[in-house]
């Protein structure tokens, strides 16, 4: 099989995709794409864009992080920080200096344990949440 080391990346979308009950077609038209395209991701004979994960995510209701990870966009680490900031972001409960601030708090546990942060998941998330 001629693939592009997204083997793993096209199985777990097809089971996706049978979980939601949706065939190749629906999927494909909800996420915007072709079918033979969706098909070809599927197979592991293409990489997708970041662009066409997020959409076939969407498409789907899963995170398009995992879907990212499992491309090899974004390794396991950095979707543990995006996702962790999305989570801070998306609380209704807290208003929008809290979620600041505790992205802050958040940021220097992460530099006082020695991970540092990314400055484009830092630029993500501050731009998501205004």
């Amino acid at each position: 099989m001629a693939s592009l080391n997204v083997g793993n990346l096209g199985e777990y979308l097809r089971e996706q995709r049978r979980n939601a009950q949706l065939s190749l077609r629906q999927l494909a038209d909800a996420a915007g794409v072709s079918n033979p395209y969706l098909s070809q991701i599927e197979r592991g004979l293409r990489k997708p864009s970041a662009e066409v994960l997020q959409q076939v995510a969407k498409a789907l209701r899963i995170s398009a992080e995992t879907l990212y990870v499992r491309a090899g966009i974004l390794d396991e680490r950095d979707r543990d920080e995006v996702e962790t900031r999305a989570a801070i972001l998306a609380d209704p409960s807290i208003n929008e200096r809290q979620k600041q601030v505790l992205l802050q708090i958040y940021d220097s546990f992460r530099k006082e344990n020695g991970l540092g942060t990314d400055d484009s998941a830092k630029d993500a998330g501050s731009g998501a949440g205004l």
